[in-house]
């Protein structure tokens, strides 16, 4: 009988995705600091979109995006720390010595992964709409927000596979992951406007990632399809992907030999 690689995968998905659906309430909890951030943030500094030469829309409108962003940075951390999981278990011991194929593991987390990304998106967007957020690209738009999400999210979970590979550790990988959290957060563009921002903190937004995928998202979101904004995201995130997954992999053979 033909080996069914696509079997491998959905079988992996499935078992990912049964252990995410088990505990609804890790979905609540992990949603629950980027909801605080994004009624009361958005409420506190409502003010801010008065300021001369702050983007159309208010504080509410600009947020959406850094909030996503946010949330996005936290999701990543899991990626790793359910890899360390599946170590210490056993569970991956298990697996490898079946002849289940090496790439569907890490492709059957990867589409879990970004499955469960997809819906914390959605919630933070439905309370965004119902504060008052708009659309303005619709629903194509919306599932561009999506594509993005996906997209940036793979890329980053790089990072922390890459620790829980290294490391075996959880710990190791939430202290680095809350290390890199707030600087890649606050010196971007996900929560204030790039010229509000000081003169060395412009500076290092304009390298950070993260200022790339805000910008398609508050774009999506605010503007319209500005291409020119977006094409040039997406190549700085492939090019994180290809470091980031570089790296995974390389850990991950170490592991499986």
């Amino acid at each position: 009988m033909a080996y069914d690689f696509s079997y491998d995968v959905r079988s992996l998905f499935a078992r990912a995705m049964k252990k995410f659906l088990r505990t609804p309430i890790s979905i609540v909890f992990s949603l629950l600091q980027p909801i605080i951030f994004l009624v009361l943030l958005t409420q506190v500094f409502n003010k801010f979109g008065n300021l001369p030469g702050f983007p159309a829309g208010g504080y509410l409108q600009f947020a959406v995006a850094g909030i996503l962003f946010f949330n996005l940075l936290n999701s990543t951390m899991q990626a790793g720390i359910s890899m360390v999981d599946d170590i210490n278990s056993g569970y991956l011991s298990k697996i490898l010595v079946t002849p289940v194929s090496r790439s569907a593991i890490l492709l059957g987390r990867l589409l879990s992964d970004a499955v469960r990304m997809v819906i914390q998106s959605a919630i933070i967007l439905v309370i965004s709409y119902l504060l008052g957020a708009t659309f303005a690209t619709g629903v194509f738009g919306i599932l561009l927000v999506f594509l993005t999400v996906v997209f940036f999210g793979v890329a980053w979970s790089g990072i922390y596979l890459a620790v829980g590979l290294a490391t075996k550790s959880s710990e190791a990988t939430t202290t680095i992951g809350v290390v890199m959290l707030f600087p890649l957060l606050f010196i971007s563009v996900a929560l204030v406007p790039f010229k509000f921002l000081p003169g060395w903190a412009q500076t290092v937004s304009s390298f950070n990632p993260v200022s790339y995928g805000v910008n398609v998202i508050r774009t999506l979101t605010s503007t319209g399809f500005n291409w020119g904004t977006i094409l040039p995201a997406y190549a700085v995130i492939a090019l994180v992907a290809l470091v980031t997954w570089g790296a995974t992999l390389y850990q991950f053979r170490k592991v499986v030999r």
